[in-house]
């Protein structure tokens, strides 16, 4: 696979300067107006994901000395606050806050013959009048992503600054490489930068418009990962460390905790393992996008995923769009290792004869929505359907979250085997500076499976102000309801797992 890889990245690099033009004379002056244009453009915004979408970029240069003198700096001051309130507070279910203050300084140099880097520092401080004591850090919910419980565990100390970004990229004639520490947004990854700091991966990327017609091609290939409350990379899948610590290696809330380090050393496996990541999205039909996924992760599983979106446009300016996606999970040796288990790494009492006595990760989720969008970007309404096949749960520890877009509401993982989600989403902007998004979802859990939790139905209101022009403040609160008379095989009840949660979030870019 890896000799594969590194043919593509010598074809790529080749194709990309096949087609090279010698600098036009007149560049210098257009480069002047580009520059007196780009006083009036917005330097970046914010997504209501809170990712960047950066508006000004440097522009090139024409030597060493001017890669750094016309490179440009991206500050972001930034503060979270957290408030998790359960229905029925007991001593594994306490109620949890936290905040994180901070921000992040991005650096990125100049363009020099297609080379150039990106820097990203970033911070995240716990006053102590709003954060856990450290024995209680372990019942932190949404708000555990605004510190790090290893270093907590380990040092006793609070605040965490990171490098979560420092790679090397190069441009030329639509293909862009990147080699380092990045964010990558794919069916499968996402930098989910909803926290204070973003999830990242270690290793290489690549992505090209020139090889086919209307047509992008990415291929990526990490190492491990980083995710929001670590401050150092760590494995891509593997559970636990070497000395037992949920906390020191990938402790995603959507990992499976069968596939840990122990486990891994007992079939004989190596703890350490990489991320292949193929996909090309076309646009050869009209209102229309269609992507196809592919994802290895070495001896453990593999994924393909397609899906297809299309517009319908009215003459009244109202737009129809379907959407369709399917997610199809194979096991390739990780059910032998996570043996008898569930995405919590509990029994898989209820689950199908496949993942019980035979071992295997074979799954297959379903998921469409329709979207009625209205006039001039005002706002849409969605309904969303989703269906995870009764074999395996969806293992997807890499934020990208398998339903994410159709069903997942906040804070949510309808991906165990048999769960099925109906979501209905309404988005309407009041004006250019002020959006609210509301959400409501069934979630239908197999009450047979004594692991996974009960059902449940959530309300989720969202609402973004821009308060100035680079001033943003962002509130979020859900009302989750989860039924607590599901019996489960041994005569007890499951756990009633119903809480309101509380978010404040204020970001102001510079």
């Amino acid at each position: 696979m890896k000799k594969k890889i590194i043919l593509i990245l010598i074809f790529l690099y080749v194709q990309s300067n096949a087609e090279t033009l010698p600098p036009s004379p007149t560049a210098p002056i257009k480069e002047k107006l580009v520059k007196k244009q780009t006083l009036n453009i917005e330097k970046r915004s914010l997504k209501g994901s809170m990712n960047v979408v950066y508006k000004q970029k440097p522009s090139n240069a024409r030597n060493i000395e001017e890669l750094f003198t016309r490179g440009k700096y991206y500050g972001r001051f930034r503060s979270n606050t957290f408030y998790w309130d359960w229905s029925k507070e007991t001593e594994s279910l306490k109620n949890n806050k936290s905040m994180g203050i901070g921000g992040s300084l991005i650096y990125k140099t100049a363009n020099l013959n297609g080379f150039a880097g990106t820097i990203g520092l970033y911070t995240s401080q716990n006053p102590d009048f709003f954060r856990m004591d450290k024995s209680d850090v372990g019942d932190l919910k949404a708000g555990k992503d605004t510190f790090s419980r290893n270093k907590v565990k380990l040092t006793d100390t609070y605040g965490m600054t990171v490098l979560a970004q420092a790679y090397l990229e190069y441009n030329k004639n639509k293909t862009n490489i990147k080699i380092g520490r990045q964010i990558y947004h794919s069916v499968f990854t996402k930098s989910n930068d909803t926290k204070m700091i973003p999830n990242t991966f270690d290793g290489f990327s690549i992505g090209t418009q020139s090889l086919l017609p209307k047509t992008k091609l990415r291929l990526a290939y990490f190492t491990a990962q980083k995710l929001r409350d670590h401050t150092s990379s760590h494995d891509v899948i593997t559970f636990k460390d070497s000395s037992s610590n949920s906390w020191g290696n990938n402790d995603d809330s959507a990992i499976h905790k069968g596939l840990n380090y122990n486990n891994f050393l007992k079939a004989n496996k190596d703890t350490e393992h990489s991320l292949t990541i193929i996909d090309l999205k076309n646009s050869s039909i009209k209102n229309a996008i269609l992507t196809i996924s592919y994802l290895d992760l070495s001896d453990i599983l593999q994924d393909v995923v397609g899906e297809l979106h299309y517009k319908v446009s009215f003459k009244n300016r109202w737009a129809f769009r379907p959407g369709f996606r399917y997610f199809l999970q194979k096991d390739n040796g990780g059910g032998k290792i996570a043996g008898d288990t569930n995405l919590k790494g509990k029994p898989a009492i209820g689950y199908d004869k496949s993942v019980r006595d035979e071992r295997l990760l074979d799954s297959s989720l379903l998921a469409f929505r329709f979207d009625i969008l209205m006039p001039n970007k005002k706002g849409l309404y969605r309904f969303g359907y989703s269906k995870i096949e009764d074999k395996a749960d969806i293992v997807a520890p890499w934020r990208g979250f398998p339903t994410g877009g159709f069903t997942r509401a906040m804070a949510q993982y309808n991906w165990y085997a048999n769960t099925e989600t109906i979501m209905l989403r309404a988005v309407y902007n009041f004006s250019s500076s002020f959006n609210v998004s509301l959400r409501y979802a069934v979630q239908d859990f197999d009450d047979k499976k004594d692991n996974v939790q009960a059902d449940s139905t959530i309300w989720h209101l969202d609402t973004i102000k821009k308060l100035t022009k680079n001033l943003e403040m962002k509130t979020r609160i859900g009302i989750i309801n989860a039924q607590n008379d599901i019996l489960k095989s041994d005569g007890s009840y499951k756990t009633d797992v119903s809480y309101n949660e509380y978010r404040l979030e204020f970001n102001y870019l510079f």
